[in-house]
């Protein structure tokens, strides 16, 4: 099934990543927690995404998730109201 050249999945035009992506997508430091669901990731500002059980913050460039543990690791004494909008293009 194709989509019609804007006839696109509904979805907020400022949503960098898509609804869907952001349920499956998981904190690769905290996926290893114990609990229900660790790992969860929270989108803030429209270009960070915040696990609250590790504290690290990835970044989302040209729409793509920044998922590397290295990174969110440099940006988890970041208080989330202090992360650069948008966020800086190298790490």
């Amino acid at each position: 099934m194709t989509e019609e050249p804007g006839n696109q999945a509904s979805e907020p035009a400022d949503m960098p990543i898509s609804p869907e992506l952001l349920e499956i997508l998981r904190c690769p430091e905290a996926v290893h927690y114990e609990g229900d669901d660790p790992g969860r990731l929270e989108l803030v500002h429209g270009c960070w995404l915040v696990c609250h059980e590790s504290g690290y913050k990835y970044p989302i460039r040209n729409g793509i998730p920044i998922m590397l543990i290295e990174v969110g690791k440099k940006y988890k004494d970041v208080p989330v109201e202090d992360l650069p909008v948008p966020p800086p293009e190298e790490d």
